[in-house]
């Protein structure tokens, strides 16, 4: 018998309120019962007849289609009374609700719903999964001893299959039992729409009421919608388990980061926190970018109450919330997308389009309806049930091209011949103007890695439609050029000055991420040549380029204070070292840089225009000295020098346009930064002595292994 097999998609043609021509009333499986009871909201109460083939029966003219009735089970180990499911048909939500992205987060999986039959609202979970290759589909847990026999959902239109529990509740454990197309089991599948996910070794999924958390972050979520490529944007990011741990090694909460992390972030001036993926995923070495469960933040953490307490708490304390988000890939645990159906319903089944073989894992098919709007659901999702600010997607070049690291025998290309996955680019697209439609005052930024043509660019204008990029060319060109020995830098010196030829080709972020502190690749500190005092000067004088450079700034966390070993997941940032002045001088630094660029325009306002950069000295490679002015939108301008040795450089001569002075407003040499407190020029008034083609000119008193900054007034 199918049913006795899990193996039945037709449920409601056989169980709940029939009309049969032998006069049957009511059908109930339940196997494993005893004995089993029908009463109705009248109090009419029927016993139902054993049937060897089909569970339990009742016999007769009662008619139970329309009268909502109850089920009393008599277990062995004791009674149950629930509503019975298969009275229950209103299964789909009207309209367009399941093929419009904005709303899908909201209808799929498991929701929480009240649906009325007579006169009476009952309440429960509403299960819709999409599974149209599976020949069946049940729903187990905790409410059915996580038997797939006791409730196979229906097969609805469009392969969808439904089913309403009454009286299931939030916090209910359940995953889904489907058979492939030739009846085989597969391994239970969590919801791919969960919201709320355990960890090993169960994976399943929780029913969770999203409306249940009262927000108090109003006052953010009305702010005006601004122009985000002419704000200070200073990005920290962040890895939740590994920021810090409590004293028994034991992660944070959400909650407990909110406590620690926000007072900490207003204090060195950061706008926003970048979250490596929250989104769950089995294994914590991944650090998230190997996620299942798109739809849940991590429980590794907490709920995802205790994740909307975090982002509500950011947005009190004016910070914005950024996640990473991975749409390039998805892991091939048997308990997620993989071969979900029984087919490659999520991926082309060619490993030439749908297998990583960098990452070992499964590629979406962007081409298929399904997995485009779950992707697309998915990022709405996030700004919506959890207030984000902001999307920074993963790995966009691997999604761009199908040869992506790949031998010439190893991929397919495109119709016309080449290697653009133009399936992935109208993804893009279509995600980024549904994001930007609904959302006008978020952003999106990609970690993109080749020169692809407009990335931040408007889709209208042929762009991908991002607000930003991650700068990957600046940042693998300066930690090149920096990571020489001071003395061969001057045969290096158009390393350093080349990303300025391509600066405001799209709109950038200066990143210096994680990618650059792991596997390896040892620390910032650590990536600087000479002695310890050189190590730490040159971090300094690099990081004061960095925040003088057009382009928002991203820090990884443990950079700004001057980590000495690379990042590791396990364990937490090395806080011991503040104790020691050299790296709480670096820290003293990235403060004072961060209040430093979010309260001056002409450091942030043109960012990504050509009118906000004027090279003073570019070409100075003997002495390894950059100086540039930023602009801001009213005129007002910053010099920013940096002398890329350890020679202090006395009374060097600067053309600059207009005639005025430079006052000093910050230098990384300060000896409160643990600084070598070398001369250092305070104020520097023109003179009209030409130098560099210019009418005027200054001299300066530059500090060795230092970056300095000066305001201009006439």
């Amino acid at each position: 018998m199918q049913l006795e097999r899990a193996a039945f998609s037709d449920p409601f043609s056989f169980l709940g309120p029939q009309y049969q021509p032998q006069g049957i009333a009511l059908r109930v499986w339940m196997p494993g019962a005893e004995s089993v009871d029908a009463v109705t909201e009248k109090g009419e109460r029927f016993t139902l007849v054993r049937d060897a083939d089909s569970g339990f029966i009742l016999k007769g003219d009662t008619d139970l289609t329309t009268e909502l009735y109850q089920l009393e089970i008599h277990w062995s180990e004791g009674d149950q009374t629930v509503y019975d499911p298969y009275q229950f048909h209103n299964l789909l939500p009207s309209g367009e609700a399941l093929t419009t992205p904005s709303l899908m987060h909201s209808e799929m999986g498991a929701q929480l719903i009240t649906l009325t039959k007579g006169s009476k609202p009952v309440s429960g979970v509403r299960f819709l999964i999409f599974a149209p290759n599976a020949s069946a589909v049940s729903v187990v847990g905790q409410f059915n001893a996580w038997d797939g026999r006791r409730h196979p959902l229906q097969k609805l239109d469009n392969g969808l299959w439904g089913l309403f529990i009454p009286g299931l509740t939030e916090d209910e454990l359940y995953k889904f039992e489907l058979k492939d197309s030739e009846g085989n089991g597969l391994p239970h599948k969590a919801d791919p729409w969960g919201y709320y996910s355990e960890q090993y070794p169960s994976f399943a999924s929780k029913v969770y009421d999203q409306s249940r958390y009262q927000w108090n972050d109003n006052k953010w979520q009305s702010r005006p919608v601004t122009a985000k490529h002419q704000q200070a944007l200073s990005f920290y990011e962040l890895h939740a388990g590994s920021w810090r741990t409590k004293d028994n090694g034991d992660f944070l909460t959400y909650r407990e980061l909110a406590d620690e992390l926000i007072p900490y972030l207003q204090d060195m001036g950061y706008t926003h926190v970048e979250l490596m993926p929250i989104s769950e995923h089995p294994f914590y070495g991944s650090w998230g970018y190997q996620p299942i469960g798109l739809f849940s933040p991590s429980s590794r953490y907490g709920s995802p109450d205790d994740f909307k307490y975090f982002v509500d708490q950011c947005h009190q304390a004016s910070i914005g919330v950024v996640l990473d988000w991975v749409p390039a890939h998805f892991p091939s645990d048997d308990h997620g997308l993989a071969n979900f159906d029984g087919t490659a319903l999520f991926n082309d089944p060619d490993p030439r389009r749908g297998w990583h073989q960098d990452w070992q894992s499964y590629i979406y098919d962007y081409g298929r309806d399904h997995v485009r709007r779950f992707l697309v659901s998915n990022a709405l999702f996030w700004f919506e049930h959890y207030h984000i600010d902001g999307l920074r997607v993963d790995a966009v070049a691997s999604m761009l091209y199908l040869d992506y690291s790949r031998e010439h025998d190893q991929w397919i290309p495109n119709h016309e011949g080449g290697n653009v996955n133009f399936d992935a680019v109208s993804l893009l697209r279509w995600m980024n103007e549904e994001v930007y439609r609904h959302y006008p005052n978020a952003m999106t930024i990609a970690e993109e890695s080749t020169a692809y043509p407009g990335v931040s660019k408007p889709t209208d204008m042929g762009g991908l439609g991002f607000g930003f990029k991650w700068n990957m060319g600046w940042m693998h060109d300066s930690l090149s050029y920096i990571k020489e020995e001071p003395v061969h830098r001057q045969y290096h010196h158009d390393t350093i000055t080349f990303p300025m030829v391509y600066a405001f080709s799209e709109n950038y972020v200066l990143s210096l991420s994680h990618d650059e502190v792991v596997y390896g690749k040892g620390s910032l500190l650590n990536k600087m040549p000479g002695d310890e005092w050189q190590q730490t000067a040159n971090l300094r004088a690099f990081m004061g380029y960095m925040y003088g450079q057009p382009g928002k700034k991203l820090n990884f966390m443990g950079a700004e204070i001057a980590q000495s070993a690379e990042w590791a997941h396990e364990g937490q940032l090395e806080w011991h070292w503040l104790q020691y002045p050299r790296h709480s001088g670096v820290q003293a630094l990235v403060r004072d840089l961060n209040k430093l660029y979010t309260s001056t325009p002409a450091l942030y306002e043109q960012d990504c225009s050509p009118e906000g950069f004027e090279w003073r000295v570019q070409d100075d490679a003997d002495q390894s000295i950059l100086a540039h002015e930023r602009i801001a939108l009213n005129g007002d301008k910053v010099l920013v020098v940096t002398n890329f040795t350890p020679v202090p450089r006395q009374g060097y001569t600067l053309g600059v346009p207009d005639a005025g002075e430079y006052t000093l407003v910050l230098n990384t040499d300060d000896e409160k930064f643990w600084g070598s407190q070398a001369s250092v020029t305070q104020v520097a008034k023109t003179s009209n002595e030409a130098s560099h083609g210019l009418a005027n000119s200054i001299k300066l008193d530059l500090p060795p292994l230092a970056t300095v900054f000066l305001t201009f007034s006439k």
